[in-house]
């Protein structure tokens, strides 16, 4: 029955179907074109025809002294310092790298769209120890456009067509489309793709050359060189032309990115994660977040395009992208606002023995209250993380939902990173965040017992406060809202 399954899979799921390759807002962007590129040195010609794209271990390292890098704090340099793909001097390679250099500006551009996303997607692929190159995927796919459609149906920067992303989660309806909702079809698109590279026995020009044209596509490939004795690797298949493009598309997008010595322009962005993800946990209006967390609804709608109206469906998701990194989020009135109680010092209290007692880091605690040193006074008031509630409705007229009126309201969260200490254990950053310690393991896909190595991020979840308080939203800023859902996006 089980191979019936993966054999059904392997006609109807297909991943996506690269759109055409964008001309860059403008062809003036691209004034100065470069003359044809010949291969590099550092290309090397393969000996055999064979390419399986395995990642080697290193040489033996034995009685020598390794140094670990300098770590970063440039997310393309991270991309290119962790790139591992072999890659091999042919035609199709070289036209590819000559494509990309006479458009020098190219990866600037879709950078730019990648930016709020980027830190996020690297984040999913290592922690599911995928190949870095995967990360680089949606720019070969979609030019990085959340909204691309293909001819084919396929949809987003994975472009993921519609069987594909329900068989791996993801939610559409007329409220909601996931293949637009960049973090979700990440977890969507990395989740087929896993699955691929084991359909191929471990091996991932395979596994890319289906993600693009089909699985069946790709066995009939191999069964018809098996048959006159031909190789089998990727570059010996006859595939459609699409295809055969496809993957020297990202083996030349991984060499210059690794290697923009060459006159292709690697692009600079922040080794940090440029927005936080937010679940309000009930039905949401654009205009009331927007009000709500001083994010203009424009740019609220542009950083979450899944959703496809000016509200959240009432049946999820209700997770939002905010442009708030972590520092700057907790020093917002919206956080302080939304997500911070108030606490009144009492005698014999310390700064440090109120972060305790709410589960929260003294620094954070300091930052929350523009705190330059350990000095308090008994009766002064301190923000603690402690949070207060949302309003019941986040609609502007929740009517719209009667389901609203009845429903037990779902405990709202922040997304945060943490970064690793040296002796830090999960039961300990448990206890400093006031979470449960089972929760921060089953946030990270590790055991109770698992061990902390220095320097790893982990993600976890501020809630709101158990039993939110039922607030009304005045009837002035009702018609405000109003107005501004009259006005055209």
């Amino acid at each position: 029955m089980r191979s019936l399954v993966l054999a059904c899979l392997g006609v109807f799921l297909f991943g996506c179907e690269t759109t055409k390759p964008e001309p860059i807002e403008a062809p003036q962007i691209f004034t100065h074109f470069k003359p044809s590129y010949s291969a590099p040195s550092e290309l090397k010609t393969p000996q055999s025809t064979k390419t399986n794209l395995r990642i080697t271990p290193p040489k033996n390292t034995k009685n020598k002294i390794i140094t670990p890098p300098a770590k970063t704090t440039d997310l393309w340099q991270h991309i290119a310092n962790n790139l591992h793909f072999p890659i091999e001097q042919n035609k199709a390679l070289k036209k590819r790298i000559n494509w990309y250099l006479q458009q020098p500006d190219y990866l600037q551009v879709m950078s730019k769209r990648a930016a709020p996303y980027l830190y996020h997607i690297v984040k999913k692929v290592e922690q599911q120890q995928l190949p870095i190159e995967l990360a680089l995927l949606p720019f070969v796919e979609s030019g990085f456009r959340p909204t691309a459609h293909s001819s084919q149906q396929a949809v987003g920067v994975w472009q993921l067509v519609g069987a594909t992303a329900h068989h791996f989660g993801v939610k559409s309806d007329q409220w909601y489309d996931g293949r637009q909702d960049v973090l979700a079809a990440t977890d969507a698109a990395l989740a087929y793709l896993s699955y691929l590279y084991k359909r191929f026995d471990g091996n991932w020009l395979h596994a890319l050359a289906a993600y693009n044209s089909g699985e069946g596509r790709v066995k009939r490939a191999i069964k018809q060189n098996k048959k006159h004795g031909k190789s089998t690797d990727y570059w010996s298949l006859k595939l459609p032309q699409e295809t055969a493009d496809y993957v020297p598309k990202l083996l030349a997008l991984s060499y210059l990115v690794k290697h923009p010595q060459q006159g292709f322009k690697r692009p600079k962005l922040a080794y940090k994660a440029l927005t936080t993800h937010m679940n309000v946990g009930q039905q949401f209006d654009f205009s009331i977040i927007a009000k709500l967390s001083g994010v203009g609804s424009k740019q609220l709608h542009a950083l979450n395009q899944g959703y496809l109206k000016n509200q959240s469906s009432p049946n999820g998701p209700h997770t939002l992208l905010l442009p708030i990194e972590q520092q700057a989020l907790l020093n917002s009135s919206f956080f302080k606002t939304n997500f911070a109680g108030e606490y009144i010092v009492k005698q014999n209290d310390t700064l440090y023995s109120i972060a305790r007692r709410f589960g929260m880091p003294l620094s954070t605690l300091k930052q929350l209250n523009n705190k330059q040193n350990n000095l308090i006074g008994i009766g002064e008031k301190l923000l603690v993380g402690q949070p207060k509630t949302l309003p019941e409705s986040l609609t502007i007229d929740y009517k719209i939902s009667p389901y609203l009126e009845h429903q037990e309201v779902v405990i709202a969260t922040l997304e945060i990173d943490y970064e690793v200490q040296p002796g830090d254990t999960l039961w300990s950053i448990s206890q400093l965040y006031n979470v449960p310690h089972s929760d921060l393991a089953k946030w990270n896909k590790l055991s109770a017992s698992s061990m902390l190595k220095p320097g790893i991020q982990l993600v976890l979840f501020i809630p709101q406060a158990e039993k939110p308080q039922v607030t009304t939203i005045k009837k002035d800023l009702l018609l405000d809202l109003q107005k501004t859902l009259n006005q055209p996006r």
